[in-house]
Order: C-alpha cells, then structure tokens, then sequence
C-alpha cells in the first residue's frame, strides 16, 4: 500500500491565503507537484465543489477539505498548519490545522478506512496539540502514521483531575455512579455525509464521546466509504430514540420505524453532539415527538425539507422529477420497439398488428399485412415488436403519476398514483392528467400516512388502508371533476402543435432547443423531453407534429456534448484542461446516443461560458430541425436509431449545424471573456 503522506506534502506555519479556496487551491496543487494528480484545476474543482455543498470546517480550529476525483491518481493526504488561520465554517473560528483528503474515484476499502480514521483521530485533542507543537513535517508525517496505525499520541501535559467513578451500562457505555436503580438511556445514531470519508466518521465519534459524558448508551451506524456494519435488530428495537445525523438518505431507514427521531446535518454532528443528545434525549420521553415513519425515506424528507424552509415549488419539482425519472424507461423502451416495428412491418402495421399478433405465429406467418413491411416474416416480427413497444408506451401516464405520487408519499403513493394515471388515460387527460393524478394521489396518501392510528392497525396502513383511501378519492376526483376539463386542455393543445407551421414551428424549436441545453439533464430539460415524450401516443401519419417536435428535443439534446467533444479535441484543446479533453472523447459517443450529461463535466467546471454557448448552439438545431419537418418516432437513441427518424439528412445538418455554432461560442468566450481567477496562492515547488 503506498504512503498516503509524506514530508513533501506538508507544510508548517506558512500563510496560504486568506479563504477557504486560496487554500484548497494551493494544497491541491501540491499534490499534483507530487505527481499523485493528473492536474491541478480538475482536482481543486472537484474539492471545492465539495466544499461548497458542505463546509468543512470542524470545532478546534481544524478544517478538513476532501473529494473524491477523477484526477487522483492515488489515496493522498496533504497537511498544512497555518500561520494565518482561514474560515472554514467552524462555529468556533477559522482553522489553523489543514488536512486535504484526496481520494480517487475508485478508492480501495482498505485506504478509505486509514483516511476515516484519520478523520476520527482529529477529535482528539492530545493528538491536535500534538501536531500544533511539531517542529518539522517528518515529526507530522510520523504522527499522521501514528493515528492511522491506531497508536496512542503523546499525553497531554497536564493530567485532569480524576474522573470520578462510572459503572458500565449497555454495550460499555458508561455512566455516573450512583445512578444504578435509574435504566440508562439507550439511543441509536447513524452518520453519513456525501463523499464518505471524514464527517461521517468524525460526527460519530463526537455523538459517543457527548453521550458517555451524559451517562447515556449510544451506538453508532457509520454509512461511509470504508463500509458499514448495520447495527444489531435488537439494539435497535431497545433504543428509546434515534439519531440522523446525515447529508444524505439514510440506508435501511424502514428498521427505525416508530422510534422517536432527531435528523440534522452531518456537521451538527461534529459541532453540537452533545445538543444533538440532549434532544434525543428529550424526544424520548416526549409522546408527541416525530418519529419514523412507518413507510419509507420520503415522508421523512418532507419533514426534513420543512424544517430547513424548503419552498414548496422545490417540494413539487422534486416529486415531478422522480415521476419523470422511472417514466423514462418505460418510453425509451417503447419507443425503440415500435420504431424497429415500424422499421420491420412498414408504418402501416398499427392497422395489422392486432390482428397478427393473435392470429399468427412464426409457423403461421401472416398473409394480409402492408405492401412495405419485409415480407411475412417482417410483417409479423414487426407487429409483435409494435405491439411490445406499444404496451410499454401505454404504461407512460400511469408510472408518471404513479412515481409523482411515490416521490411525495414513498411506497404507499405507488398503487394510488398508478391507479390514477390510469383514468386519467382512459379519460384522455393524458400527461397533464396524469401530473395532477400523481400529486394528488401523493399528498392524500401523505396525509393519510400521517394519522395517528392505533398500533394494531399500523401494520395495515401502508398495504391496505393507505391505498384504499387514497386510490378511492384521487381517482374518484379525477372520475368525478377533474378528467373532463384536463382532458379538453389536452386534446387543444394537441390541436393547437398539429397546426403549428412556418414561423411558429421554428419558434417552437427554437424554446424547446433552448430548454433541452439550459441545464443539461436538469428540471427545465425534463420537462421539454417530457412534453416530447407524451406526446407520441397521439402521432399517426397525418398528424406527424409530435414525431416533429421529438425530434427537434433529441436533436437539441445531443448538440451540447457533441460541441464540448469538438471543442475540446478537434477545434482548440489548449483551452481545455487535460480531464476535459479526456472528456470530450467520451463526449462524441455520449453525444451522438442523445445523452445530454456528457457536456456536464464542462458545464461544471465553466458554466457562464459552457451553458450560454450550448443554448445558443441548441436554438439553431432546434429551428433548423422543425423548419425542415425532420420527425423521430423513437424518443431516444440519437443517430442509431436513424431508421426511426423522416428526414435523417436535415436531422444530421441540423445536429451539425448547433454543434458548430455552439463548439465556436465557448471557444470564443473562453478566449475574450475573462476568467476571474480564484485565490492568489501559486502551489509552491516540492521541496524535501
């Protein structure tokens, strides 16, 4: 196993800057001075990044900047102490002891766990004075190999005075003498932050040193990088209440159930354990204190959402886009098979497949079938395919709503918002019907979820009543009052795109160009693709406006990582760090099979230039694509799905066309906007 730091890549009472990224900057540059990174601008980004999701700043003047990146070539730790503390976000001051963790992407277990338990080792004060008192990086070094190899550091200069007796409680927790006829408070605690490495372990040193002091039995779930060990069921089921200290979803929440619960950021952990215990405490003999849920993450997430003032708008956007998100492959599936049917049986087996399908078999192969199919075989390998595809598309509306419904209430949402996207296809409210269908089905089962039953009958809430109750008044709603008016809504809209010409057709192409590049995957691009997608249903050969429209959305779609891949190895590679020319090979597949995050890398890392010159290189696709009427009967797939598309030539010129326009744009921007650099520490030369 290679070293994970050495003398070179510590530094001692040097000032590195007066922020968080001079800092970041200067150590990431050292690393890659010491030839365990690729590059150093890949490096800082992705640590920064990190950085700015959460700060990393720890109690006792400490901050410990981490990633995990694509430009690591090596597990490597980089330690710098200060001569000018810098803010990392501590409650308690700006940090004087730096360690910069970098991490592969593919970080074996076995360095994961050194670099977590490094992490923990930073809690202890004898081993932070330790390092404040070196006098030279090899005493550091030594140190560092010291805690990761679990040695104890040197004692403290002044012994505390005695502590004062204890007697052991639960799985040797401790507490006060003297307090043997009281039952210990037993709590649980899982800690998990989104790389894994530091915080997760570090928040739960701190909740089991806050909670010995207190007398109270705590134990901790760590969900990080270096692995988990699942707490036992029947620690679990003794706790009086629970902890979620995390940034992340909690793996196997269901086991909690019923138990009283405090959920908080990672960092609160770290900063206020002992609060944190408190409250926990507090919780447990509070009657009326939130628990967990009975079903699932999301409910939770609602609560924790509330808590932290998130918008309601933010709320939905996040249940639409779970709907979207499992709609897709539902649509993409579908859509490729009816296509390869069209491509086989002629686009006239819509009127035959039926037909073939029940009467006909590969030993009975049809006679009456359509002029262009490929002969009696085709015509029925083609009906059965349309037949698949179409069965699959036919789920579109119903796992929409059904997953909208599921991201509001977690699994008792599904068979509610299933139900109601299904009437709102029998209805014909289509994809708006089944938007509303969804939400509405989510939220009664939310609030249904959230009675206070008895407990017997809390086992049958999420498989029975939930999805009675909410599957009877969303659907009856929809039955009811809201079917026929949302219907109506669809079918003009449906009316209004198939009259669309000229002007108003390239005017269409160009919005929808520009929302499928705003964000590369994100809300807005989900939402153009999704109005492409749902429209398919309704597409026959005299109405080809959806087939256009899908088009001009997979077009556009594929322009920004296509011009990032022309930019980045073909135009101008000087302009483009060496992880993104490495990028932008990978881009020419990702693009040309309409996968719009392949140009995410470069939009992170630039977005003013990268995102701007994408819409722009997006409008001029999206207009050329709809004035030549170029449709697509696939709704993925990109070039390989050319049989699937009228017009493959113009679907070519105009991909063509945007993927220039936009590959010139962010060359141009790259080369005349100017780029405010971040921090004014240079990474220093290596020096033993």
């Amino acid at each position: 196993m290679t070293q994970l730091i050495t003398t070179e890549l510590v530094e001692l009472d040097q000032n590195l800057g007066n922020s968080p990224e001079d800092v970041i900057r200067h150590l990431a540059g050292r690393v890659a001075a010491n030839g365990r990174a690729s590059e150093v601008e890949g490096l800082f980004a992705d640590a920064f990044a990190r950085e700015s999701k959460t700060a990393t700043g720890v109690p006792g003047g400490i901050a410990i900047p981490h990633c995990r990146s694509t430009a690591v070539l090596e597990p490597t730790l980089a330690m710098a102490r200060l001569s000018q503390p810098v803010d990392f976000g501590a409650k308690d001051g700006p940090a004087d002891l730096v360690f910069f963790i970098a991490a592969p992407e593919g970080a074996d277990q076995e360095h994961l766990k050194l670099l977590s338990r490094l992490a923990r080792s930073l809690i202890k004060k004898d081993f932070t004075g330790a390092l404040r008192a070196a006098a030279t990086q090899a005493e550091v070094v030594e140190l560092v190999e010291g805690a990761l190899a679990d040695k104890p550091a040197a004692a403290p200069a002044e012994a505390g005075a005695p502590a004062a007796p204890v007697i052991a409680g639960a799985s040797g927790s401790t507490a006060p003498a003297g307090a043997g006829a009281q039952r210990i408070k037993r709590l649980v605690a899982v800690t998990a932050c989104p790389t894994g490495i530091a915080h997760t372990y570090m928040a739960a040193d701190s909740l089991v040193a806050a909670a010995k002091e207190m007398g109270v039995d705590l134990q901790v779930e760590t969900q990080g990088s270096s692995g988990a060990r699942a707490l036992d069921p029947a620690v679990i089921a003794a706790a009086d209440a629970v902890i979620f200290a995390v940034d992340v979803d909690v793996r196997g929440k269901e086991r909690f159930a019923g138990k009283p619960v405090i959920n908080a950021p990672v960092k609160r952990g770290i900063d206020e354990p002992g609060k944190m215990v408190q409250e926990a405490l507090a919780a447990a003999d509070n009657p009326h204190a939130r628990r967990v849920p009975h079903f699932g993450a999301e409910e939770q997430a609602e609560h924790e959402a509330e808590e932290k003032g998130e918008h309601i708008g933010q709320k939905l956007k996040k249940a639409l886009l779970t709907g979207v998100s499992y709609m897709i492959p539902f649509v993409a599936g579908g859509g490729l098979l009816i296509a390869l049917g069209f491509l086989m049986g002629g686009y006239l087996i819509t009127k035959y497949a039926d037909a073939i399908v029940v009467d006909n078999s590969l030993f009975n192969l049809p006679t009456q079938y359509p002029d262009n199919a490929w002969g009696p075989l085709g015509a029925y390998l083609g009906a059965v395919l349309f037949k698949i595809g179409a069965l699959s598309l036919g789920f579109l509306v119903p796992a929409l709503a059904g997953y909208i419904a599921y991201g509001i209430a977690d699994r008792p949402g599904i068979a509610p918002g299933f139900v109601a996207g299904a009437v709102a296809g029998f209805m014909g409210a289509g994809f708006l019907g089944g938007i509303v269908g969804g939400l509405l089905a989510g939220y009664i089962a939310l609030v249904i979820g959230r009675l206070n039953v008895a407990r017997w009958l809390r086992g049958l809430m999420p498989v029975v009543i939930i999805p009675l109750l909410a599957s009877l008044v969303a659907s009856g709603l929809m039955f009811l009052i809201l079917g026929g008016p949302i219907a109506a809504i669809s079918s003009g809209l449906s009316s209004w795109l198939s009259g669309l010409t000229g002007a108003s057709a390239i005017a269409l192409g160009v919005i929808l160009g520009l929302m499928m590049c705003f964000d590369l995957g994100g809300p807005v691009n989900k939402v153009a693709y999704s109005f492409a997608v749902a429209g398919l249903g309704a597409a026959t050969i005299t109405n080809q406006a959806p087939w256009q429209i899908m088009a001009a959305v997979m077009a556009t779609g594929m322009v920004p990582p296509l011009a990032m891949a022309l930019a980045s190895t073909v135009l101008n590679k000087k302009l483009f760090s060496l992880a993104e020319q490495e990028n932008g090979k990978a881009a020419w597949l990702l693009g040309a099979s309409f996968i719009s995050e392949g140009a995410i890398p470069f939009a992170a890392a630039d977005p003013l230039r990268v995102i701007p010159a994408s819409m722009l290189g997006g409008a001029v696709t999206g207009a050329i694509s709809m004035a030549a009427g170029v449709g697509s009967k696939a709704p993925h797939g990109g070039i390989f799905v050319f049989f699937a598309i009228d017009n493959f030539l113009m679907f070519v010129v105009s991909i063509a066309a945007g993927t220039v326009v936009a590959a010139l744009s962010v060359i141009a921007l790259k080369r005349w906007a100017v780029k405010r650099t971040v921090g004014t520490v240079e990474p220093v030369p290596v020096t033993v």
